[in-house]
């Protein structure tokens, strides 16, 4: 039988952390203005996987792994914090030397690329470990039926593919993507920016 109490108390939680902006909702949003909706949709297809991935390791106790080792934190930490760093120097490079008269079409790399990239941007997302070790995992109970587990993670999935999917409809909207490709350049610089905070954030943060 569904624990429902406990299933609600992590919904609760997971709203809360999936809302507030990170890494994944830059990636989503910066995918869906430049780029295609099925390639923007992708992109969430590989922050959901790896959110169902997260959510199992926390139910079954990453956290309490982290605390007997906590050089396995740090490892996630850093290589977190690189990528980040990485990609939002990338969007800024790329900004650099595109140009104005950058070509739509050389944004799309194809639904495989994208769907890594959602992938690749959410497993070294340092929030979404942090989130999922420390307050998901103290949100769940220490023991709970199988049905319970399946709940949880199908309420992972339904709230991660709603938000996320959400964003990516309305910021691959025709008009929406029109105005950005106007200010692509500044844009990309704007989100590059705010990813390469976020990583430097992580590396500064204890």
């Amino acid at each position: 039988m569904v624990d429902s109490s406990a299933v609600l108390a992590v919904l609760s939680v997971y709203i809360a952390g999936v809302v507030i902006p990170g890494p994944n909702f830059v990636a989503v949003a910066h995918k869906a203005a430049s780029s295609t909706r099925s390639e923007a949709l992708a992109v969430v297809a590989g922050i959901v996987l790896v959110s169902l991935f997260w959510a199992t390791c926390a139910i079954l106790g990453v956290g309490i792994v982290f605390a007997a080792f906590p050089w396995m934190a740090l490892v996630v930490k850093i290589g977190g914090a690189a990528y980040l760093m990485w990609f939002g120097c990338r969007l800024i490079v790329k900004a650099r030397a595109g140009g104005p008269g950058m070509a739509q079409a050389s944004v799309s790399g194809g639904l495989r690329k994208a769907f890594v990239q959602g992938f690749a941007t959410n497993i070294t997302n340092p929030k979404s470990v942090a989130f999922f070790a420390a307050i998901f995992a103290s949100a769940t109970p220490a023991h709970m039926s199988p049905v319970t587990f399946v709940a949880m993670l199908a309420m992972v999935a339904l709230v991660a593919t709603t938000w996320y999917g959400f964003v990516a409809l309305v910021l691959s909207h025709a008009g929406i993507a029109s105005g950005y490709r106007g200010y692509r350049a500044w844009i990309d610089r704007v989100c590059g920016g705010l990813i390469v905070g976020l990583g430097i954030r992580q590396l500064l943060t204890r």
